[in-house]
């Protein structure tokens, strides 16, 4: 199926210059810090003006391959709760990113929690703002996109433990990039003291104390499901190093501190 765009035009420009040229502002090269290879990273989804920047700066010290999955959030009650899309192509203003359909089949061979459905993935935007990012960056990429509905630990345990062993098992480089934002809507304060707490699990490498400190603090990180599955794949793939890139909030762009969101870019190696 071709997979049409839904948030062209309200979280990235519609134009292909103009989007070309944010996503290249966005992530120019640090000479400090140069691309490397990573197992996976954890990028933001909000609109570009809020959350491009820390996109940018995750994908500008990746060495992106040709493959990669993409696990993201499924925000709406629709469709199945472990969704994926195993053939076809999204398009963007940049054109159609096609999915790879080898590497889809694997995953659902490993993790039969996985379902085709396209109606998961038919509006949600986590997922889309990282393709234009990847189109810009790594030309002629092939990718799975993964949108998780569920939250039940044991679930996303098990759909981590089957990309861990897909990745494993690949013959090829494939990425894992990782979609969430953080904490919601609650003062700027509040928003960094909880994110930090987050954070620290993420770096720590640790999938149950991120999904029982977010549950326990009360912190409303949209992509815990995703992120705790990425952890479980890191953990089976024996990934010790998770580096930070950079954190933001939405009051950084917006200015009001009263109600923010929080973005954390990580590269995990």
């Amino acid at each position: 199926m071709l997979r049409l765009p839904a948030v062209a035009g309200r979280f990235y420009p519609s134009t292909p210059k103009e989007l070309t040229a944010l996503v290249r502002e966005y992530s120019r090269p640090d000479a400090h810090y140069p691309a490397t290879p990573v197992r996976a990273c954890l990028t933001p989804h909000a609109g570009y003006m809020y959350s491009g920047h820390v996109a940018g700066a995750v994908l500008a010290r990746v060495e992106l391959p040709q493959k990669i999955i993409i696990l993201g959030v499924r925000h709406y009650p629709r469709g199945e709760e472990a969704a994926i899309l195993s053939s076809g192509a999204w398009r963007t203003p940049l054109g159609d990113a096609p999915i790879d359909e080898a590497l889809a089949e694997a995953l659902q061979e490993a993790c039969p929690l996985l379902r085709e459905d396209s109606v998961a993935h038919s509006g949600e935007h986590s997922l889309e703002v990282q393709v234009p990012f990847l189109q810009v960056l790594a030309p002629g990429f092939t990718f799975v996109p993964i949108a998780l509905g569920t939250v039940r630990f044991e679930s996303l345990v098990s759909v981590g433990q089957a990309i861990g062993r897909v990745l494993a098992n690949s013959k090829e480089s494939v990425v894992l990039l990782t979609t969430s934002d953080l904490n919601h809507y609650e003062d700027d304060a509040t928003t960094r003291t909880k994110d930090q707490k987050a954070i620290d699990q993420l770096l720590a490498l640790d999938p149950r104390g991120l999904y029982d400190t977010c549950r326990n603090e009360e912190i409303s990180m949209c992509g815990l499901g995703p992120a705790v599955a990425m952890l479980t794949a890191l953990n089976a793939l024996g990934v010790k190093k998770a580096e930070l890139v950079k954190y933001a909030t939405s009051a950084d762009v917006s200015g009001d501190r009263d109600q923010v969101v929080g973005y954390a870019g990580m590269i995990f190696s």
